[in-house]
């Protein structure tokens, strides 16, 4: 049983050194899942007597005010007997304290190294270690005094910050409570008991134990407290009797102060009854009878809990990317990396393996036949339009069989306008793979550690569309243009030809134009863009997915890769500046991964060894 307390001692240790102490945070706690005791008393309520009682050492700090300013995590080892005692500091590892005033001192000192030389208390606790033959094998929490009044060179806060510590321990269920309360004062004011009472109501984790026996007044006695009888708790109440003040100034022995302890309670009538059952010696044994039964209890739980805590970290960890290498070549493959991911997301949404791609189809498709469509070529050619073309192409001298400079006329203004859809296509399908450039961006999460690669990239891949539209729109509106430049013969071959037999040489040379004549005309230019139309139907849609989707797919980021190439140190490690926070919350996770890995090989550790 002793390796289950050895065990949670190290996962304490381990907490404390990779940032865990229990306080709010954004970090899953292991912490807060481990049993611990707590010590609570008041001011002058002998806390700091009761703890050198239990290891049979002075080497708590003393003093008026506050002298505990940051939780003491005290974990106490028993060694062979025989082998010199001595202590260990976390935050001096390889150390060993055999002096215990050195001890006192580096408590003290290491208090100011966090607090500063002012009153001021802080929450990060100190880890110390005290093997000894002399001891049990226990671990108590040495919290900051309880105090009602802040004494000079203190906050106004100070009372309460004191009180929302002590809370912030005790109110965890897995917190068993050592409330410390001298006998020579009135029970009801008892800081300890009160605050006790407040997080644990039913008395099911708490521990109540009664100093200053012997200062009572004359007459009176603790017996009906120790017998739980003016105050139930849980478990049994127990008295101690601390060395005196005068006894500390004479350094009275430890050893010394306990056998006068025992005999206190077997020489003094009212408490002799009671005497197997008082003082620090056995108060030492009962709690860590208990801690380890309630460590035992809560082993199963707490292994599962960290288990899972360690995939959901591992997940995260690997959400936000590794850290990036410090050399220039390092760093230059890491970009291109990042670049390569990013640009095979942005072909999955143009290929159909992510959603995006479908609606370039969907302009090609809908779109833009429909924008055919609505053109108004029956307004191109109504007649009054059809008869000004085709009159003013004859000029000076009218045509001899067909009016073939008003059916070019003609044909050019209409299909001309088929331009706006064509332009139409080329923005719209340029919209449509810059929106799939921000969705990949978006859906790369390694851009999201890095603000500066992530515009650049962004930026470098737009410049790119931008380009290949401008050159997907000059190759598109050629086609128009082609088919303005150069008609098809055979469509006009193949017309019916009317040749007048005969005639009237008395008839206006206007008569040419009559009504049936150009409704003709128009009816066989119609035809003809409507041909036209749908040839380009189908080949502007090859054009834009040549010149941009195509492109696209192929060389979005070439322009990139060939600058990144001339970038020095400097450069690539601005691309690579990580969001602040990113990097915090990275180095955090790696610490709290570290130190639940460590907890599982601990508590596996164990489990094989049973």
């Amino acid at each position: 049983m002793e390796n289950l307390i050895s065990l949670v001692n190290k996962i304490q240790r381990a907490c404390t050194a990779l940032g865990d102490h229990g306080d709010s945070s954004a970090l899953p706690t292991l912490w807060d899942s481990l049993p611990a005791i707590a010590v609570v008393g008041g001011q002058s309520s002998g806390k700091s007597s009761v703890l050198e009682s239990i290891v049979g050492k002075d080497f708590l700090p003393r003093g008026s005010g506050i002298v505990t300013r940051r939780p003491l995590v005290l974990q106490l080892q028993k060694i062979d007997d025989g082998t010199r005692e001595y202590a260990e500091f976390l935050h001096l590892p390889r150390k060993r304290f055999t002096d215990f005033a050195a001890v006192r001192k580096e408590i003290q000192d290491e208090t100011d190294r966090e607090t500063g030389r002012s009153k001021a208390i802080s929450s990060v606790p100190i880890h110390l270690s005290i093997y000894s033959p002399n001891v049990v094998n226990l671990t108590l929490v040495d919290l900051p005094g309880l105090t009602k009044v802040a004494v000079e060179g203190q906050s106004e806060n100070i009372v309460k910050d004191i009180e929302n510590m002590v809370r912030s321990y005790i109110e965890k269920p897995n917190c068993i409570i050592l409330a410390i309360s001298p006998a020579n004062q009135d029970l009801a004011t008892s800081d300890a008991i009160k605050i006790s009472r407040e997080v644990d109501p039913s008395g099911e984790r708490t521990f109540g134990v009664l100093t200053k026996i012997d200062l009572m007044d004359k007459g009176t006695d603790a017996v009906e407290i120790l017998e739980g009888k003016s105050f139930k708790l849980k478990y049994p109440w127990v008295g101690v009797v601390n060395r005196s003040q005068a006894d500390i100034n004479k350094n009275v022995d430890m050893i010394a102060a306990r056998r006068r302890e025992r005999e206190y309670f077997s020489n003094t009538t009212e408490y002799r009854h009671l005497a197997h059952k008082m003082g620090s010696e056995h108060l030492a044994k009962m709690l860590s009878k208990h801690l380890e039964h309630v460590i035992k209890s809560r082993i199963p739980g707490i292994q599962s809990l960290i288990n899972k805590t360690v995939l959901e970290l591992e997940s995260e960890l690997s959400r936000l990317g590794k850290p990036i290498a410090a050399d220039a070549g390092g760093k230059l493959y890491s970009i291109m990396e990042i670049c390569r991911l990013f640009d095979q997301i942005f072909k999955e949404h143009l290929d159909g393996v992510r959603a995006g791609g479908e609606k370039v189809y969907n302009v090609f498709d809908n779109q833009l036949p429909a924008a055919l469509k609505r053109l108004q070529f029956d307004k191109q050619l109504a007649m009054d339009n059809i008869r000004k073309l085709v009159t003013e192409a004859d000029g000076y001298q009218p045509h001899l069989i067909a009016p073939e400079q008003g059916y070019r006329r003609l044909i050019e203004s209409s299909i001309v306008s088929i331009r706006g859809p064509a332009e139409a296509s080329v923005d719209t399908v340029h919209a449509i793979l810059k929106d799939l450039v921000h969705k990949s961006v978006n859906e790369t999460v390694e851009l999201k550690q890095y603000p500066a690669l992530r515009v650049e990239v962004t930026n470098a891949a737009i410049e790119s569309l931008d380009k290949m539209r401008e050159g997907s729109k000059k190759a598109t509106l050629q086609l128009v243009d082609m088919e303005c430049s150069y008609l098809t013969v055979d469509f006009f071959r193949k017309l019916p030809q009317d040749v007048e037999k005969g005639g009237n040489p008395t008839h206006s040379i206007f008569d040419r134009y009559n009504d049936s004549y150009l409704r003709r005309i128009g009816s066989n230019v119609l035809s003809y863009v409507n041909m036209v139309c749908a040839g380009l139907r189908n080949s502007i849609p090859k054009s834009i997915v040549y010149c941009q989707v195509r492109e696209a797919k192929r060389s979005l980021l070439d322009h990139f890769f060939a600058e990144l190439g001339t970038m020095d140190m400097k450069r690539l490690s601005s691309l690579l500046n990580e969001d602040p926070a990113i990097m915090e919350r990275r180095s955090a996770i790696a610490k709290r991964l570290e130190l639940y890995r460590a907890a599982q090989s601990e508590i596996d550790a164990v489990a094989w060894s049973k």
